[in-house]
C-alpha cells in the first residue's frame, strides 16, 4: 500500500477563535496542522467548543514556528518552540507566547479526529 496526501489540500479545516486546524485522514494516520494566532489560549478559544475545563486530547507534536506554553492540570508547566518535539497527555491548557503565530504538527491522531469539535 502507498497512500499520499498533500497538506495543500486537507480533508477538513476547523476554524476557532484565533486559530484553525487542517487535517488529513489516511490509513493508519490522522495528521493535523494547527495554527494559533497571538492571543490564542486553549481555555478561551477551544475550551468552550470542547465543553471541558482542560484539553482532553493527547498530543504528539512538533513545533514548526512560534512558542507555546503548556500547563498540565497538576501544575507542571513548560514552553515549546521551533524544532521541539513533544508529548502532552490529556489534562492541560496552552497559550501562545509572544506575538508570533504558532504552527504545530500533530501526529497523535486524536487532534485530527476530534480537536475543536463540540462534545457530543
Amino acid at each position: 500500500m502507498l497512500e499520499i496526501k498533500s497538506l495543500d489540500k486537507p480533508d477538513e479545516r476547523r476554524d476557532f477563535p484565533r486559530g484553525h486546524l487542517e487535517a488529513v485522514h489516511m490509513t493508519g494516520l490522522d495528521f493535523a496542522v494547527a495554527v494559533f494566532e497571538p492571543g490564542w489560549r486553549w481555555s478561551e478559544s477551544v475550551g468552550p467548543i470542547a465543553g471541558t475545563p482542560s484539553c482532553r486530547i493527547h498530543h504528539n507534536g512538533y513545533i514548526l514556528q512560534g512558542r507555546l506554553r503548556i500547563r498540565m492540570d497538576d501544575g507542571a508547566e513548560s514552553e515549546v518552540g521551533p524544532g521541539d518535539v513533544f508529548v502532552c497527555t490529556p489534562g492541560h491548557d496552552a497559550w501562545v507566547v509572544g506575538e508570533e503565530q504558532v504552527v504545530v504538527y500533530d501526529f497523535a491522531g486524536a487532534m485530527a479526529q476530534s480537536y475543536a469539535k463540540a462534545a457530543g
